[in-house]
């Protein structure tokens, strides 16, 4: 129980910094099947039934064509809980093969084909918000995966809005820790669908990330958690984009340890969070 409050807690706050609900809302929750988006459909559906604004979700999932996909599963677990669900079939299994060659990763154009899907999906099911599942280290791993390898000071948005304009997609776990929702996730016993299509492909450079963080989280405890502080304390005027000293005004950056209120300076940055991912 106690791990269920965290959860719902950091969820909360998450929504709440970020405005990502609003009365009335209909929220499409993608279920992949995984221990993060089970708990990102499992703790929304318990803030629905108490927030102070009223919304609702139906939960849905892609059968991308993978051999053997146990989808049965995943129905079987709504349907016995009475949640709104929808399965949608759609190949990308056989695209994703075809078109990239064999020793190379999956995840960029799989991502790419499942994120289109659902948003054709949400316009043909009314929906106003798209909740994704990934959390705090999903965030982490993102931001260090495009500074190394990248160039680029970025990590995802809590909150973004599709390139169209006609979609808004929400990360309410962006404060949940990845080993939070795993003992969350063994706790409710969901029954978990694996991704065999990427799973076994060792030399992810996501993977290479993940593993490099867990080596400093166990020598510097904390430091996850650190990395996600730095990325809601941000000191423009310590980096080096002139493009985004210019939008600020900015001349010289202050001295270390001024504690003089900017927020005026820090406002052109809301803009460009939600156009960060």
């Amino acid at each position: 129980m106690e791990l269920r409050k965290k959860l719902a807690r950091n969820l909360a706050r998450a929504i709440a910094d970020f405005d990502m609900l609003e009365e009335g809302d209909r929220v499409m929750v993608a279920v992949s099947g995984g221990k993060d988006s089970y708990s990102l459909h499992e703790l929304l559906t318990d803030l629905a039934k108490r927030a102070p604004i009223r919304f609702s979700i139906i939960a849905v999932n892609i059968d991308q064509g993978h051999p053997g996909y146990p989808g049965h599963l995943l129905t079987r677990y709504m349907a016995e809980r009475g949640h709104e669900f929808s399965m949608v079939r759609e190949d990308t299994y056989s695209i994703v093969t075809d078109k990239i060659p064999e020793g190379k990763t999956y995840c960029s154009l799989c991502s790419r084909l499942r994120r289109g899907i659902l948003y054709r999906l949400a316009t043909e099911l009314g929906c106003t918000k798209i909740a994704l599942g990934h959390h705090r280290d999903d965030i982490i791993v993102t931001l260090l995966l495009n500074l190394v390898f990248a160039g680029q000071l970025k990590a995802m948005p809590p909150k973004l809005l599709s390139d169209d304009g006609n979609h808004v997609v929400i990360r309410p776990l962006a404060y949940c820790a990845e080993d939070d929702l795993a003992a969350f996730s063994a706790e409710q016993q969901f029954p978990i669908l694996p991704c065999d299509l990427c799973g076994s492909q060792d030399n992810l450079q996501r993977k290479v990330i993940s593993r490099l963080l867990a080596d400093l989280d166990a020598r510097s405890p904390g430091a996850r958690q650190s990395m996600l502080t730095a990325l809601t304390n941000v000191r423009p005027s310590h980096l080096l984009d002139k493009d985004l000293w210019q939008a600020l005004g900015l001349h010289v950056a202050p001295p270390e340890g001024d504690t003089r209120d900017r927020t005026a300076d820090l406002i052109p940055l809301q803009g460009l969070v939600r156009g960060l991912g």
